[in-house]
């Protein structure tokens, strides 16, 4: 006799709203994803696996980052070692253009399609600016991949100009749902984020806007995050997971539990059928290789190859081999500016 397979509702629901009519989960609808038992953790997997196939297909798209300037930022986000309000051991460190240019061409050489400089700033002063132009030029003289920028809040101006030395794609994450903000950051406010998004998707660049799980928001805070990340509309969201660090304010938050986190990436991906969907920070610590492979299997559709900005990551070759083995391929660059 055939055992019975149990059915939860939201996915009976998620199937016909999400998979077939490539309509994303409300807000209401993501807190029943994210209280999903146990035992359900495999069909929601499941079937954001077959939502990612069909709305954006098999490729993976594999990144690499890198900092060209480190440490000192005037903002005080709890969970990050790069302010200079706290207590942390990361030092203020400019990197310069030949470092750039030889870090931009190590990241193609692993397959990668995309190139981010990030700085740590509030915003890009005239010194920064000119040296992401230089920067720009350098790479694009000698490498063949597309260039990310983040570099904080932008003005109209410095919106234009990255738009017009070709920058493919700029991140400015919300890091967290409006609600929980105020808790994790108070030199700046929700609003400022967003109107920097606003500015970078009407300047025709791709926007990159991302979340931070894990730092004490609730269920339905991370459920309002996604919900609030789906309006806006972004290419491509990375899910960060708290890696604490030591001096800041989060430092003894604690590790998110695994499966919650793949709990959320289900959810992120039923929220955003056709979004890119990347695998960052802290997923080392908190999934594992077993959970890295389950999230692959799970929704997610692009990887940060190599380390963070900050922190260690995965070894570029296990990421690499690991879609190797998964049979997923990755994507093909493609200068779209």
């Amino acid at each position: 006799m055939t055992p019975t397979v149990h059915t939860w509702p939201i996915l009976e629901t998620a199937r016909t709203q999400v998979l077939e009519q490539g309509i994303g989960l409300t807000e209401d609808q993501l807190v029943e994803v994210l209280q999903l038992p146990d035992e359900a953790l495999p069909q929601a997997l499941e079937l954001a696996h077959q939502v990612r196939l069909r709305h954006c297909g098999e490729d993976v798209e594999v990144e690499g980052i890198v900092s060209i300037k480190t440490g000192g930022c005037p903002e005080d986000c709890h969970f990050c070692s790069q302010s200079g309000l706290f207590d942390s051991p990361v030092r203020g460190v400019w990197l310069d253009i030949p470092e750039l240019v030889k870090a931009a061409k190590e990241t193609a050489a692993t397959g990668a399609t995309e190139f981010c400089i990030v700085a740590a700033v509030r915003g890009p002063d005239i010194k920064l600016m000119n040296q992401v132009k230089f920067a720009i030029g350098r790479i694009n003289e000698e490498v063949d991949i597309n260039i990310a920028c983040s570099l904080g809040m932008l003005t109209q101006q410095q919106v234009d100009q990255l738009a017009g030395w070709g920058v493919h794609r700029y991140n400015h994450n919300l890091e967290t749902a409006r609600s929980f903000f105020p808790q994790v950051v108070t030199t700046h406010t929700y609003e400022e984020r967003l109107e920097t998004c606003a500015m970078v998707k009407a300047a025709g660049m791709e926007l990159c806007c991302g979340a931070l799980l894990g730092m004490g928001e609730s269920l339905h805070q991370r459920a309002e995050l996604a919900a609030q990340l789906a309006a806006l509309e972004p290419h491509e969201v990375p899910l960060n997971f708290l890696n604490p660090r030591p001096g800041t304010p989060l430092e003894n938050q604690g590790l998110m539990d695994g499966k919650d986190a793949l709990r959320a990436i289900a959810a992120f991906r039923l929220a955003m059928p056709r979004t890119v969907l990347r695998y960052a920070g802290g997923r080392e610590l908190t999934l594992g290789d077993l959970g890295t492979r389950e999230g692959l299997l799970g929704g997610i559709n692009a990887v940060i190859v190599g380390n963070y900005l900050t922190t260690l990551g995965r070894p570029a070759t296990a990421d690499l081999s690991l879609l190797v083995d998964l049979n997923m391929p990755i994507r093909e660059l493609q200068k779209t500016l």
